[in-house]
């Protein structure tokens, strides 16, 4: 079952930081476009609005300069002279010539002409009396005195400010009165003309070119009145007023009526402000195609960026998964609820490294028994011994085979003196340039060390110099950890690592010896390679018999075979006599029969016919080579079975003790008289779990066996399968089933009781 990818926390949290990592700086950017994206627009508006209402004012302006050039050219038309207008005959030629000047404006509604003085007032309907202003025109706030004062007496032009005129009947207009007086050549003002203006006129010549403008308009005169307006349904106070006429030319943005205005301002040089006002929610509906377009395409690439965000995830967590995958074929699913991957992954490793740690010593000493056995590790690369911590980087090697009796030990101390042998592992001499490895040996009590030093000499004897202090000195540490002097068998030492299964072959041969001479003694394999009596240069060497039958012994095949080679290579060089060549070759013949003897095997005796006839040397090699060969398969068969049964015995005895609270590795180990990590190793080979886990199998299947066919208290159940501490039963319990050992009988029990449950509450 592969690891769910829907419920990783993980997986969650590195597509969030992917989606993160873009999604930050791309919220940033669009903001700051955004923002410069409107802010231009928002300035592009507003000068389009100064520059439309600068049009305006400009057209205005001109509008009230054609106003007076009328004025002007009425003041110098002789049909509008005072006597014209007052001749029976010829004023009505001044009427038509009032009817053509107003046709000349489009803005003018109304034109009057008045001499000063005069009760009468002329417009392009006629000759009227000043009553005119009280009937046909009604100022609101301009009465008749005022109105006929200022025609007398206005000395520039002026405009009243739009008020609501009754025209007619009672419609209302909002209208501007504008008088210019006239004096020409300079001289004084004889009379007036007043124009009436609609406020719409005016204001619609703004509203023309702001086409597209949403707001207020206001025209203020030199003192600050309104002269028109459009509101367009907005007012605003008379404080606002003031504020907008003192506003210097230009854009401005301001709180009107407590809403966001922009403000746009232009003086025309008669001293009038132009204002537009407008509301900045409108000026903000106007840039809904850019924000739209800016959150289309924010939309478009948070999408993408989404996917490619997950995508990478995915490709991230890839290797996570797969070993989650892993770690779930290791671990039960309900333990995953509490952490995440990687602290799952991190715990696993922590487990693994702790069972490295704790397995690496029976690794190390495995493939140092390898190399001591065979010259070689066998398919193991050079790099895991490395990772063991395993290095030869000296110029010699040689090894120690050391020993103690079975009574060397008192029965109560033993396990406590192998531990002690056991801190031999490795021991550095640096007074002596050398550093020894400890291998543990599958013979009780028996231990080797490979010895590596450094010399720059060749010769034997300083060789054999060097050797004996390093020896003195690990016989002693020896003795130091243990209490006894082991007995010792030296081998030859050897330049290159692959030969120290030689050395191990003559250590164990003079370890044999040496223990003839009692516990404490020393032998050197060179010692017991003396010359034979007689004409010694015809027979073996000594040496080579005594290692042939070591190498035998031990099932060391590649160790026979080049013995057997170096004794007949000898005898090739030497060309002894034929007979004298027979009995020497039956002697290396009769010591490897009378060694299969010693290990039982007898039935070599029947190929002596077979093996005797033979034509040369290289054919008595071929079946010489061939008998080693048999006999060491023999040995390791031997061997292999005499280690499956010790192992069948020791399964044996663990399932009849497996209760027993004190069963441990040493325990079984010094009862079988074994080595620990040989019977660490062989142990797992044999049953395909390690000790401890094999310990708690048992005593696991005899708990739940007692839960579900007793009644007896959790307390006691756990006390009788050898565990001590309950509360730490009762949570690797739960670890394995998921469930205390109270709730799991409650579960699958048939006579349950309720008091497990408060087994499980007091002790878990």
């Amino acid at each position: 079952m592969r690891w769910n990818h829907f419920k990783s926390k993980l997986l969650l949290k590195y597509t969030l930081s992917y989606i993160s990592i873009f999604l930050i700086p791309l919220v940033i950017l669009t903001v700051i476009i955004y923002h410069n994206a409107v802010n231009t627009l928002q300035s592009e508006i507003e000068q389009t609005n100064v520059n439309q209402l600068t049009q305006a004012k400009t057209v205005i302006d001109e509008r009230m300069k054609e106003l007076q050039d009328i004025a002007f050219r009425i003041a110098y038309d002789e049909q509008l002279t005072r006597y014209w207008t007052h001749h029976p005959y010829y004023s009505r030629e001044s009427i038509g010539a009032l009817v053509k000047y107003k046709a000349t404006s489009s803005i003018i509604d109304e034109l009057f002409l008045y001499f000063r003085g005069d009760h009468n007032i002329y417009s392009s309907q006629g000759f009227e009396n000043l009553d005119v202003f009280t009937g046909r025109y009604k100022f609101n706030t301009w009465n008749e005195t005022d109105l006929i004062n200022d025609l007398n007496t206005v000395p520039f032009p002026t405009m009243r400010p739009a008020e609501q005129v009754v025209k007619g009947t009672n419609a209302h207009h909002s209208m501007l009165a504008y008088l210019v007086p006239i004096a020409p050549n300079n001289t004084p003002a004889h009379g007036t003309v007043m124009y009436l203006i609609h406020e719409s006129n005016l204001t619609g010549l703004i509203d023309s070119i702001l086409s597209d403008y949403h707001g207020m308009t206001y025209i203020f005169d030199n003192y600050g009145q309104v002269l028109a307006s459009t509101h367009r349904g907005e007012t605003i106070t008379e404080q606002d007023m003031n504020t907008l006429f003192q506003l210097e030319p230009g854009t401005h943005s301001l709180s009107l009526n407590h809403e966001a205005h922009s403000v746009v301002s232009v003086k025309s040089d008669s001293g009038w402000t132009y204002v537009a006002a407008m509301p900045s929610s409108q000026f903000f509906g106007r840039i809904v195609h850019i924000r739209t377009f800016i959150v289309l395409v924010f939309s478009l690439v948070v999408v993408t960026g989404t996917i490619l965000a997950i995508m990478l995830a995915r490709r991230q967590y890839h290797p996570i998964s797969d070993l989650m995958d892993f770690i779930r074929l290791k671990n039960e699913p309900e333990s995953f609820s509490t952490a995440n991957e990687l602290e799952w992954i991190k715990k696993t490793l922590h487990d693994y490294s702790q069972r490295v740690d704790y397995q690496e010593p029976y690794a190390r000493n495995h493939v140092l028994l390898m190399l001591l056995k065979h010259g070689h590790t066998g398919e193991l690369p050079a790099e895991f011994k490395e990772q063991l911590g395993i290095r030869f980087n000296y110029s010699h090697y040689f090894v120690m085979y050391m020993g103690w009796e079975a009574d060397a030990f008192p029965e109560d101390e033993r396990q406590e003196r192998w531990s002690a042998i056991q801190q031999l592992h490795e021991v550095d001499l640096p007074e002596h340039d050398a550093y020894a490895y400890g291998v543990e040996l599958p013979q009780p009590d028996h231990f080797a060390l490979i010895v590596g030093f450094h010399t720059e000499t060749g010769h034997e004897a300083s060789l054999q110099a060097l050797m004996e202090p390093i020896v003195d000195s690990l016989k002693l540490t020896a003795a130091n950890h243990t209490g006894a002097y082991p007995a010792i068998g030296i081998g030859n030492r050897y330049s290159y690592p692959e030969q120290l299964n030689q050395s191990y072959i003559e250590a164990s041969t003079a370890f044999e010896a040496s223990m003839l001479h009692g516990q404490g003694g020393t032998t050197y394999f060179n010692a017991l390679s003396g010359a034979q009596d007689g004409n010694a240069s015809f027979w073996v060497q000594k040496d080579i018999l005594l290692k042939l039958v070591q190498s035998l012994k031990q099932g060391s095949y590649d160790v026979a075979v080049q013995m057997v080679n170096s004794a007949l290579s000898s005898l090739k060089a030497e060309t002894p006599p034929v007979p004298l060549l027979r009995c020497i070759c039956f002697d290396i013949l009769n010591t490897m029969l009378k060694t299969a003897a010693e290990i039982g095997m007898y039935h070599v005796v029947d190929q002596l016919p077979k093996i005797t006839s033979y034509d040369s040397l290289e054919e008595l090699e071929k079946k010489l080579v061939s008998l080693a060969a048999d006999i060491c398969a023999h040995v390791e068969t031997k061997s292999e079975t005499e280690e499956s049964s010790l192992m069948d015995e020791i399964v044996t005895y663990m399932d009849e003790h497996f209760t027993d609270y004190d069963l441990s590795l040493g325990t079984i180990s010094s009862k079988f008289s074994i080595s620990s990590s040989y019977f660490s190793r062989s142990f797992k080979e044999k049953v395909g779990m390690n000790f401890t886990q094999y310990i708690w199998q048992k005593r696991m299947d005899e708990i739940i066996r007692q839960l579900l066919n007793t009644s007896d208290p959790l307390k006691d159940i756990i006390t009788r399968v050898g565990y001590l501490d309950t509360p730490n039963f009762i949570r690797k319990f739960k670890k394995e089933t998921g469930m205390t050992p109270g709730q799991y009988r409650k579960q699958y029990a048939q006579n349950g009781d309720s008091q497990d449950d408060e087994d499980d509450e007091e002790t878990g």
